[in-house]
Order: C-alpha cells, then sequence, then structure tokens
C-alpha cells in the first residue's frame, strides 16, 4: 500500500526543504525545493517502494520548483534518474542546453548527475499531477544502455508509455495483493516497454520500423508459434505470412541467417531450455514439443551442437528427485 512521503499545506510548507526526502531522507536526492505561497496551498506525496525504485504520485494546487546544482552533486552523488508522466499541468526542465516544457500527457526525463531546474506548473484549474519513478541509473542501464539526457521529453501518446503508466499506477495502488516479487517483474515489464518506446522514437540514434523490419518480425513470430510442427517450411512460413518464399530467403539473409538455421537453432535452444528446466517431462516428448520427428534425430543433432547428447546434459542438470516415475524410465530408454 501506498504510503504518504510528504503532504504540505499553508501550515507547514515552509517547512518543505527540509521534508521533501521523507522522515529519513530515504528518496530522491539534495536541491533546494521550493512552493510559491498562494491562496491555496495543498502539495501531497504518496510513494510505494519496488525494489530499489519508487513510485511516486505527486498532486499540488501550488507551484513547486527543485533545483539540483553542482554543489549539490559533490555534496551529495547519488545517481538516479526520474521517469515523470505529466497528467495535469505543466512540467518546465532547464538545463545547460536549453529548456523544454512538457504538458500533460507527456513523458520526461530527469537525471541527478547533471545540474537542472524544474518547474510543476499548475493547469487552468490550478492543479498539477505528474506520476514518477525514480530509478538507480545503473539499473536503468539494463534496459537503456544508451544515455538519455535530462529534459528529454516526448508525448505519451505511443500506446507503450500508456501500458508502462499504468502499470506503474496499479502498483502505487496496489493494497497488499501483488506480492513483492510480482510487483518487481511488472516494473521490469514497465521498464522495458519504456525503453523500447524511446529507442523507436530515434532517442538513441536508431531509425524507426521500416517496413522489411515489420515483415521479419512476422517471419519469426510464425516461426515461434508453429515450432513444434515438423511440416514447417519456407512455403508455409511464406504464405501464412503473406510472401513470397523469394521474399522470405531475402529477409533471412538479410538477418544473417537461412530458414533451416534459424528453425533448427530456435528447436535446439528451447529443448536445451526444456532439458534444463523440466524435470517431469520425458527426452521423447520434448524431441517431439519442440518439431522433431524423431528423439534419434533430436539426439544426434543435440550431440553435433552441444558434445554431449540430452540424457547426459540433463544428467548434468539434475532434477530426477520430482520427476515422474515413466518420465525417467522414458529417459532410460532413449
Amino acid at each position: 500500500m501506498a504510503e504518504t512521503l510528504f503532504a504540505f499545506d499553508e501550515h507547514n510548507y515552509r517547512d518543505c526543504q527540509s521534508s521533501f526526502r521523507g522522515e529519513k531522507d530515504q528518496e530522491y536526492y539534495l536541491g533546494d525545493y521550493s512552493i510559491e505561497a498562494g491562496s491555496v496551498i495543498d502539495v501531497r506525496a504518496e510513494r510505494k517502494a519496488v525494489g530499489p525504485n519508487s513510485i511516486i504520485r505527486l498532486r499540488s494546487r501550488s507551484r513547486l520548483s527543485f533545483r539540483r546544482s553542482w554543489a549539490h552533486i559533490r555534496e551529495d552523488a547519488t545517481d538516479v534518474t526520474v521517469l515523470w508522466f505529466v497528467k495535469r499541468g505543466r512540467l518546465s526542465v532547464s538545463n545547460q542546453c536549453g529548456s523544454k516544457v512538457a504538458e500533460a500527457g507527456d513523458f520526461v526525463v530527469t537525471r541527478s548527475m547533471t545540474p537542472f531546474f524544474i518547474e510543476c506548473q499548475t493547469d487552468e484549474d490550478q492543479v498539477h499531477e505528474v506520476l514518477h519513478m525514480t530509478v538507480p541509473t545503473h539499473v536503468l542501464r539494463g534496459y537503456i544502455s544508451d544515455e538519455v539526457a535530462t529534459g528529454f521529453s516526448v508525448s505519451t501518446e505511443r500506446r507503450e508509455f500508456s501500458i508502462a503508466e499504468n502499470i506503474l499506477t496499479n502498483l502505487l495502488e496496489d493494497d497488499g495483493e501483488i506480492a513483492p516479487d510480482t510487483a518487481e517483474i511488472l516494473v521490469s515489464s514497465a521498464l522495458s516497454v519504456i525503453s523500447h518506446a524511446i529507442r523507436d522514437r530515434n532517442v538513441c540514434g536508431r531509425l524507426r520500423q521500416t517496413v522489411s523490419d515489420r515483415r521479419l518480425q512476422e517471419v519469426l513470430r510464425y516461426i515461434e508459434v508453429h515450432l513444434s510442427n515438423p511440416n514447417l517450411s519456407t512455403a508455409m512460413v511464406a504464405s501464412g505470412c503473406g510472401i513470397s518464399p523469394r521474399y522470405l530467403s531475402f529477409l533471412l539473409k538479410h538477418h544473417g541467417t537461412s530458414f533451416s538455421t534459424l528453425v533448427w537453432e530456435q528447436r535446439l535452444k528451447k529443448a536445451k531450455s526444456w532439458l534444463s528446466t523440466s524435470s517431469d517431462v520425458s527426452i521423447s516428448e520434448i524431441a517431439y514439443s519442440v518439431g522433431f520427428k524423431s528423439p534419434a534425430h533430436f539426439s544426434r543433432m543435440f550431440k553435433r551442437v552441444f558434445n554431449m547428447n540430452p540424457r547426459e546434459y540433463r544428467a548434468a542438470n539434475p532434477h530426477d528427485a520430482g520427476r515422474r516415475p515413466e518420465a525417467l524410465a522414458a529417459d532410460n530408454a532413449n
């Protein structure tokens, strides 16, 4: 369940500088935080910790500002990236590269290791609201390897951003039904979705997906879905994807492989994973399930690639303690 990180009104808003990081200074980083005095002062932030990350919803009826300088960075070298979803009002971000104003519906990035100034501005109804997540930068690099600078802003009209925002909102509002390990998986999914959306928007210098890229993804998906079919062929895939066999060969060649190489590599990869993680499925079942016509053919190809047959590989990754007797008997017969 979300906890209150801070709440300020006309009685205590002058204490915001000493209180905005929470009771134990566990959130954000050093900086100059201020609330503009006005007729209505109502600032509240709710927080939900998920692993090393924090999901925070900030609502305000007052203009807020925050400044992070080199002096703050030298004193507190906390390296955190904040991913912002602007829901109401505007978020103005300024740094040495210039200024940007993110409107409601925009996604913004700020980073603690470069100086910046942000201003939270209310809308015509005197309301400002953002949902944001603080992520240790070294964690974020596991999803976005290239640097995304402070002040990067893009519209969340892309469906991926909306999905990520919904995931984070649901986690923030969860009343304890979602287990901590499941919550971390969901945060990881949100970060993966955000990273893909950023890459597709050319933030990291990558091009948008071309027609051939989309066709290739359709081909790879079709092969994945029909991998267990021993009769999978170029003609079948080409027909299923609405392209010619010649164009299919062109796409896979551009991908650096051939149809037969791709299919056998995928089958052996899945079989290997299955052998090392499943303890109650026989080798014969695995062979047929990934598209081999016989266990003998599977065993020959597996040994050719991995220098040991499936039974030897499974013995090196034992799961026999919980296996069904019929699975053990079937393996011994192979």
